[in-house]
Protein backbone atom coordinates (compact mmCIF):
# COMPACT_ATOMS: atom_id res chain seq x y z
CA UNK A 1 0.00 0.00 0.00
CA UNK A 2 1.07 3.52 -0.82
CA UNK A 3 2.05 5.62 2.25
CA UNK A 4 -0.74 8.05 3.03
CA UNK A 5 0.35 12.05 2.76
CA UNK A 6 -2.69 15.00 4.17
CA UNK A 7 -2.01 17.53 2.02
CA UNK A 8 -3.32 21.58 2.54
CA UNK A 9 -2.28 24.50 0.64
CA UNK A 10 -2.89 27.67 1.49
CA UNK A 11 -2.32 31.51 -0.43
CA UNK A 12 -1.92 33.95 2.35
CA UNK A 13 -1.26 37.63 1.30
CA UNK A 14 1.65 38.11 4.13
CA UNK A 15 4.94 37.95 3.26
CA UNK A 16 6.86 34.69 4.21
CA UNK A 17 8.56 36.39 6.97
CA UNK A 18 4.90 36.81 8.33
CA UNK A 19 3.43 33.46 7.71
CA UNK A 20 6.88 31.76 9.13
CA UNK A 21 6.92 33.57 12.25
CA UNK A 22 3.14 32.86 13.04
CA UNK A 23 4.30 29.40 13.90
CA UNK A 24 7.09 30.12 16.02
CA UNK A 25 6.33 32.39 18.09
CA UNK A 26 4.14 31.39 20.76
CA UNK A 27 2.22 34.70 21.09
CA UNK A 28 0.94 33.96 17.58
CA UNK A 29 0.24 30.76 17.30
CA UNK A 30 -1.76 30.48 20.16
CA UNK A 31 -3.88 33.25 18.66
CA UNK A 32 -4.96 31.15 15.63
CA UNK A 33 -3.71 27.11 16.83
CA UNK A 34 -2.89 26.26 20.40
CA UNK A 35 -3.95 26.92 23.34
CA UNK A 36 -0.47 26.91 24.85
CA UNK A 37 2.83 26.42 23.87
CA UNK A 38 6.14 25.97 26.32
CA UNK A 39 8.02 27.90 23.74
CA UNK A 40 9.38 29.26 20.31
CA UNK A 41 10.36 26.24 17.36
CA UNK A 42 13.20 26.90 16.76
CA UNK A 43 16.21 24.31 15.03
CA UNK A 44 16.31 21.23 17.19
CA UNK A 45 14.00 21.96 20.14
CA UNK A 46 11.17 20.15 21.63
CA UNK A 47 8.07 22.21 22.55
CA UNK A 48 4.82 20.77 24.61
CA UNK A 49 1.98 22.08 22.72
CA UNK A 50 -1.90 21.89 23.99
CA UNK A 51 -4.50 22.28 22.04
CA UNK A 52 -8.07 23.90 21.79
CA UNK A 53 -9.57 20.54 22.02
CA UNK A 54 -9.62 20.66 25.88
CA UNK A 55 -7.62 17.78 27.29
CA UNK A 56 -5.83 17.23 24.02
CA UNK A 57 -1.72 17.59 24.00
CA UNK A 58 1.57 16.78 22.07
CA UNK A 59 4.95 16.78 22.35
CA UNK A 60 6.50 18.36 19.03
CA UNK A 61 10.33 17.74 17.96
CA UNK A 62 11.71 19.91 15.46
CA UNK A 63 13.64 17.94 12.98
CA UNK A 64 14.19 20.82 10.28
CA UNK A 65 14.30 24.13 10.53
CA UNK A 66 15.30 26.84 7.82
CA UNK A 67 14.31 30.62 8.45
CA UNK A 68 11.21 31.62 6.54
CA UNK A 69 11.48 28.52 4.21
CA UNK A 70 10.49 25.31 6.47
CA UNK A 71 9.92 23.78 9.86
CA UNK A 72 9.17 20.07 9.93
CA UNK A 73 8.47 18.53 13.12
CA UNK A 74 7.89 15.07 14.73
CA UNK A 75 4.74 14.08 17.12
CA UNK A 76 5.40 12.02 19.92
CA UNK A 77 3.04 8.71 17.67
CA UNK A 78 5.90 8.88 14.70
CA UNK A 79 3.31 11.81 12.03
CA UNK A 80 5.77 13.90 10.62
CA UNK A 81 4.23 17.54 9.52
CA UNK A 82 6.26 19.34 7.11
CA UNK A 83 5.60 23.00 6.78
CA UNK A 84 7.02 24.88 3.64
CA UNK A 85 6.65 28.43 3.33
CA UNK A 86 6.72 29.75 -0.45
CA UNK A 87 6.97 33.14 -2.07
CA UNK A 88 3.88 33.87 -4.39
CA UNK A 89 4.16 36.99 -5.98
CA UNK A 90 4.72 40.01 -4.43
CA UNK A 91 4.29 40.00 -0.85
CA UNK A 92 2.22 36.83 -0.71
CA UNK A 93 3.21 33.52 0.31
CA UNK A 94 2.14 29.46 -0.43
CA UNK A 95 2.15 27.65 2.68
CA UNK A 96 2.22 24.10 2.58
CA UNK A 97 1.33 21.28 5.03
CA UNK A 98 2.11 17.80 4.55
CA UNK A 99 1.69 15.35 7.29
CA UNK A 100 2.77 11.69 7.02
CA UNK A 101 3.84 8.40 9.09
CA UNK A 102 0.62 7.32 9.98
CA UNK A 103 0.03 4.18 11.32
CA UNK A 104 -1.86 1.64 12.72
CA UNK A 105 -5.79 0.96 12.38
CA UNK A 106 -7.46 3.42 10.35
CA UNK A 107 -4.97 4.93 8.21
CA UNK A 108 -7.32 6.77 5.95
CA UNK A 109 -9.30 8.12 8.72
CA UNK A 110 -6.24 9.54 10.50
CA UNK A 111 -5.08 11.12 7.20
CA UNK A 112 -8.25 12.61 6.47
CA UNK A 113 -8.51 14.39 9.62
CA UNK A 114 -4.88 15.46 9.51
CA UNK A 115 -6.18 17.01 6.08
CA UNK A 116 -9.47 18.39 7.91
CA UNK A 117 -7.43 19.63 10.77
CA UNK A 118 -4.79 21.57 8.98
CA UNK A 119 -7.42 23.06 6.19
CA UNK A 120 -9.15 24.76 9.18
CA UNK A 121 -5.75 25.63 10.71
CA UNK A 122 -4.80 27.81 7.39
CA UNK A 123 -8.24 28.99 7.15
CA UNK A 124 -7.48 30.10 10.62
CA UNK A 125 -3.92 31.82 9.56
CA UNK A 126 -5.07 33.64 6.41
CA UNK A 127 -7.90 35.12 8.10
CA UNK A 128 -5.81 36.16 11.14
CA UNK A 129 -3.08 37.73 8.96
CA UNK A 130 -4.93 39.21 6.62
CA UNK A 131 -7.53 40.75 8.56
CA UNK A 132 -5.85 40.78 11.98
CA UNK A 133 -8.29 38.47 13.54
CA UNK A 134 -8.43 35.05 14.11
CA UNK A 135 -12.10 33.68 12.59
CA UNK A 136 -11.48 31.27 15.72
CA UNK A 137 -12.45 28.24 12.67
CA UNK A 138 -10.11 26.17 15.21
CA UNK A 139 -11.39 27.12 18.21
CA UNK A 140 -15.41 26.29 17.35
CA UNK A 141 -13.95 22.89 15.59
CA UNK A 142 -12.45 22.25 18.99
CA UNK A 143 -15.90 22.95 20.95
CA UNK A 144 -17.40 20.32 18.50
CA UNK A 145 -14.88 17.67 18.97
CA UNK A 146 -15.29 18.25 22.47
CA UNK A 147 -18.99 17.51 22.47
CA UNK A 148 -18.38 14.96 20.25
CA UNK A 149 -16.20 13.13 22.71
CA UNK A 150 -18.66 13.56 25.73
CA UNK A 151 -21.73 12.90 23.69
CA UNK A 152 -20.27 8.95 22.79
Amino acid sequence: MKKLVARVEMLIHKPARRVFDAFVKPRLIEKFWLKKTSGPLGKDVTVRWQFMVEGASETAKVTAFEEDELIVFDWSDGVSVSLKFTPHGKGSTTLSIEASGFHGRGLLAQALNATEGFSIVACDLKSLLETGQSGNMVRDKAVLVGASKTDA
